[in-house]
């Protein structure tokens, strides 16, 4: 990802923090005192987070781990927000099924696939991130055997592109709305609102994911 997108990713994130979304970035000043967490805490959920990474490919410690996790922000909430669990199921959920379903789709999507051009995967796949996941959309794309490099570079980018444009088009985006709810007007997100918010830097994506 970083060697194929990262250099015209930067731009397009310096772009849109600069020009776009320079207002959200300063903090609101706020006359409350910051609680300060223990350094212990912070490299607690460190150690774990490195441990869900490094054991990613074994079972039996990788499920034993969330579970100590679980059972340490319940018995010291001290300093901890309570975890955002319905939603990381959801999340986890959805991922699980894409992984069981999604390799029994090979058989419709690789004669649609193979008649569009690059430049129609890109704006495809750019169009149909909107509406759904786009690790769905990769993930099923991988499963078109015989595609060329180009091809992937424009499901991959078309998925990058139109990822933010509405809370379901990535996987992580309910857990984070769940973060950031109280922060909206009766703690509800306008699906239209922020689809149309979101346009501006897909545009601003776009142009450099083609033409840088």
């Amino acid at each position: 990802m970083f060697a194929n997108f990262g250099l015209e990713a930067t731009i397009a994130i310096f772009i849109n923090a600069t020009l776009i979304f320079h207002k959200q970035l300063i903090e609101p000043t706020s006359k409350s005192d910051h609680v300060r967490i223990p350094l212990t805490i912070t490299v607690i959920h460190l150690l774990f987070l490195l441990d869900i990474v490094g054991f990613a490919h074994d079972p039996v410690i990788f499920m034993w781990l969330p579970l100590f996790f679980i059972g340490y922000t319940t018995a010291y909430p001290k300093h901890q927000n309570p975890l955002i669990l319905r939603e990381a199921l959801l999340v986890g959920f959805f991922l699980g099924g894409l992984v069981v379903l999604g390799g029994l789709q090979g058989w419709w999507l690789q004669p649609i696939l193979e008649t569009m051009s690059p430049t129609a995967v890109f704006y495809g796949s750019m169009a149909l991130t909107a509406i759904t996941d786009n690790a769905a959309l990769t993930y099923l794309g991988s499963l078109v055997q015989g595609t060329s490099p180009e091809f992937k570079l424009a499901l991959v980018g078309g998925a990058v592109a139109g990822g933010g444009l509405t809370v379901i088009a990535n996987a992580p985006n309910p857990a984070g709305l769940a973060i950031l709810r109280s922060y909206f007007p009766n703690a509800v997100v306008s699906a239209g609102l922020l689809f149309i918010a979101a346009i501006p830097s897909t545009i601003v994506a776009i142009l450099a994911l083609r033409l840088l």
